[in-house]
């Protein structure tokens, strides 16, 4: 066990934990003053719900040895994960590997959130946490990373491309069509954008922990990796502001901030995988399909994704893993394949089974989960209620008082 490695991983989980709140902030800035505290609170309760499942099964079910479509039950409880180092890294704790994973499998729930916001009811809302974690999040990761069928085609997702970014902008897309729209949801405007400059900020500096970590070790490759991260997120807010000028004439703070989280999607699958130049162009084009994603096709085919879970996280995914299976070259990552550019035609095609099969997978199953929770309880909020805002007519707190 390499302690310079453990440290690495150590820090490199606490700032994919500080994603969550940085997400909560994100969001909270982008809605009314009146919802701002539930959309917050859809995106912090994950820490708590995801953290107990992932440690009793969760874990277990992603990464133990089981088949090419589910974990198995070798560490439910976390038995036999501990100090000693684990199968997917012979350098740090398995236990720390674990926590590092369950970052992510809370940060997927978070995103999610983006496309119920200001009109899904809290307790469906935290039903739907529990059963699309341990029946959507953990087969998708076993798929990937925990030696499932993508895995075995030879499919590349460095850091969660398709198990995170696919995975959580489809399902806050299925489940904005199912809730239908807001009311008047075409007045809708950021009631604080500091607020989602903060969180986008604090998102950026945890990305670093999300990408490089995934490395497992300070390598040649992470610090590819690490250099991908950075340039990829500030080609991404040009490739935004690029279009948004074109089109508005306005570049904007919130198409800053949205360009930058754009390249980050971007980038994830294919960080530890193609050049730096690949980067750049990943980033840039990542900014404009996402700025297309918000503003044109949402608007096109009429669905309330209220906070671009989508538009962000499942168009930018998608070219991510596209853009993996174009630039990816093994002068980088002699463990990874070379692309389409690099005369590897197959990879370029894993990728888009990977990308397929997610869509169809996460669709159906997020739409047998919500319409069985419907039954349960009401998955939207009455109109009262909407009407007066979530903050109070669900949580009774208001997060502004007016002083005299």
């Amino acid at each position: 066990m390499e302690l310079a490695d453990s440290v690495f991983m150590f820090v490199a989980t606490m700032l994919v934990w500080i994603m969550t709140p940085g997400i909560a902030l994100f969001y909270g800035g982008m809605v009314k003053s009146k919802n701002v505290l539930n959309t917050a609170m859809h995106s912090y309760m994950p820490l708590a719900v995801i953290s107990i499942l992932w440690v009793t099964i969760g874990y277990s079910l992603s990464f133990s040895e089981g088949n090419a479509f589910f974990g198995g039950l070798d560490w439910i409880g976390l038995k036999g994960v501990g100090f000693e180092p684990g199968p997917y890294s012979d350098t740090i704790p398995h236990s720390l590997f674990m926590l590092f994973q369950m970052t992510f499998a809370v940060i997927t729930v978070s995103i999610i959130a983006g496309g119920v916001a200001e009109r899904m009811k809290f307790s469906a809302f935290l039903l739907f946490t529990i059963f699309w974690s341990l029946l959507v999040y953990a087969p998708l990761a076993h798929w990937v990373w925990g030696g499932g069928w993508l895995a075995q085609l030879g499919t590349l997702d460095f850091a969660g491309g398709n198990v995170v970014h696919v995975s959580s902008g489809v399902t806050g897309l299925v489940l904005a069509i199912m809730l239908g729209k807001r009311k008047l949801s075409g007045e809708n405007s950021p009631h604080n954008l500091p607020l989602t400059f903060l969180g986008a900020t604090l998102l950026w500096f945890g990305w670093y922990g999300f990408n490089v970590g995934s490395a497992l070790t300070i390598n040649e490759v992470a610090m590819v990796v690490f250099v991908n991260t950075a340039v990829a997120a500030s080609a991404g807010i040009l490739g935004w502001l690029a279009i948004e000028y074109v089109c508005n004439k306005k570049p904007t703070m919130l198409g800053a901030l949205s360009g930058a989280i754009s390249g980050l999607v971007a980038i994830t699958p294919a960080c530890g995988f193609v050049t730096v130049p690949a980067a750049i162009i990943i980033g840039l084009i990542g900014g404009a399909v996402c700025f297309w994603g918000v503003s044109y096709l949402k608007g096109k085919l009429g669905y309330d994704d209220a906070l671009d879970a989508f538009g962000l996280h499942g168009v930018g995914g998608t070219w991510g893993g596209i853009a993996t299976g174009l630039f990816a070259t093994t002068s980088v990552n002699p463990g990874g394949a070379n692309g389409l550019l690099y005369g590897g035609i197959g990879l370029f095609w894993k990728q888009l089974i990977a990308i397929i099969a997610t869509y169809i997978f996460v669709a159906v199953l997020t739409f047998i989960i919500a319409k069985v929770i419907s039954y349960l309880v009401p998955l939207r909020v009455n109109e009262e209620d909407e009407t007066l805002g979530l903050d109070i007519s669900l949580h009774g707190e208001k997060a502004y008082h007016e002083s005299i």
